[in-house]
């Protein structure tokens, strides 16, 4: 306990920005082990700047807000570059900026609860750690968040695709019943060993997709909604990135969006209407087990006759997958365009054309790529036999 009057104030540790700035200038602005060490030393050997040095971390999360980057950005990239040590504390950062951060909608306040609570329930407790441990994972991390680049701002695209927003940003309509029918639908079919009944449940999981979409659209005409489309960005984790970007370009297209791979950063932006950002979400993430799912027993069946696994084959087995599952998807959406009702094409046309519009704003500049490392014609024969499987393209059609 602290003493009482000025005399015993003198005798307080004073925490002061000294410490933090000379570890700063030592470390975060150089990239060697030797400079890292003796930022990291400096703060080792200083406990009252623990403080401040959390609260720099706090400015340093929330530079990385006003660059475009978001909570599941940050996440994802950390895991990416370093490890969980610096996992832990870039969520611990996170949860302690945003009690003073703006609102931001509901996409946001989704991310910032899947980063869960420290100690709940399922939470591995972190392990100890001495202090110069821990302050050297400290600067690592803000080393990463300083040199983080500026990307497209996805903040008022996420509220006007939010709709009927709250103060706070938090939706006024009830969650959809819809979406959590999709989503059991699609947990089912990841789950079964059955191919027949996962092609089922697919098909099921799509047509109520093309229906929460135009329903979605028919609500925003009756209600005179002026929101326009959205964005979200969607990881597209190593190993077959570019295969897996491949497969949900061909998914944000067939559901009236469009996506745009970032390579470096390993994720790709997608832009549409909230509905259809969602169904994009749900189903690239289910395809991608299920494609898992496909090319593993189709691996055991070549181990079996004799034959090694191979990364060529792996590659050639997800881009075949990605091709013919764009192809079916692709049939997919000109068959629903073709059974809605005439008064209804004119609002599917414009929203198109809001979200190609929304694309271009965001990226007035993009490049083409081509697929590499496809060269294994088997591997190819079994994600095509994989994807045929699938049964995309089997959705009701809409009137």
């Amino acid at each position: 306990m602290w003493g009482r009057g000025p005399a015993a104030w003198h005798h307080r540790p004073v925490s002061t920005s000294s410490t933090v700035d000379r570890a700063f200038r030592a470390a975060l602005y150089a990239t060697t082990d030797d400079a890292l060490d003796t930022g990291a030393s400096l703060l080792a050997g200083d406990p009252a700047a623990d403080a401040e040095l959390a609260r720099r971390g706090e400015e340093f999360v929330a530079n990385a807000w006003r660059r475009g980057w978001q909570p599941a950005d940050l996440v994802r990239i950390v895991r990416r570059e370093l490890d969980d040590a610096h996992l832990r504390l870039v969520t611990g950062l996170i949860r302690a900026q945003a009690p003073r951060d703006r609102p931001r909608g509901p996409r946001w306040a989704a991310q910032l609860d899947a980063l869960g609570t420290p100690g709940g329930p399922g939470a591995a407790p972190a392990p100890r750690t001495d202090r110069f441990s821990h302050a050297t994972a400290v600067l690592e991390l803000y080393r990463l968040l300083l040199r983080l680049p500026t990307l497209e701002s996805l903040d008022e695209a996420a509220a006007e695709a939010a709709g009927a927003t709250g103060p706070g940003g938090r939706d006024r309509r009830p969650e959809s019943r819809m979406l959590g029918r999709i989503r059991a639908l699609l947990a089912k079919a990841e789950a079964t060993g059955f191919p027949e009944e996962a092609e089922a449940l697919t098909a099921k999981a799509q047509e109520l997709m093309a229906r929460h979409s135009v329903d979605e659209a028919l609500l925003a005409v009756r209600a005179h909604t002026a929101a326009g489309p959205g964005a979200c960005r969607i990881g597209v984790e190593a190993p077959y990135e570019q295969t897996k970007a491949v497969l949900l370009d061909a998914i944000a297209d067939a559901n009236h969006c469009r996506a745009v791979w970032n390579e470096a950063l390993g994720f790709s932006t997608v832009v549409g209407f909230g509905a259809d950002l969602e169904a994009v979400e749900l189903l690239y993430t289910s395809l991608l087990v299920q494609a898992g799912t496909a090319m593993t027993k189709a691996e055991a069946a070549q181990k079996a006759g004799g034959r090694k696994r191979t990364k060529t084959f792996r590659q050639s087995f997800l881009a075949a997958y990605a091709h013919r599952v764009g192809a079916r998807l692709a049939a997919a959406a000109e068959g629903r365009t073709s059974g809605v009702s005439d008064d209804l094409l004119p609002v599917l046309a414009s929203r198109d054309v809001a979200v190609t519009e929304r694309l271009d704003h965001l990226f007035p500049e993009t490049t083409t790529t081509r697929l590499r490392g496809v060269s294994d014609a088997a591997g190819w024969e079994e994600g095509a036999r994989a994807a045929d499987s699938a049964q995309v393209e089997a959705r009701r059609r809409l009137g």
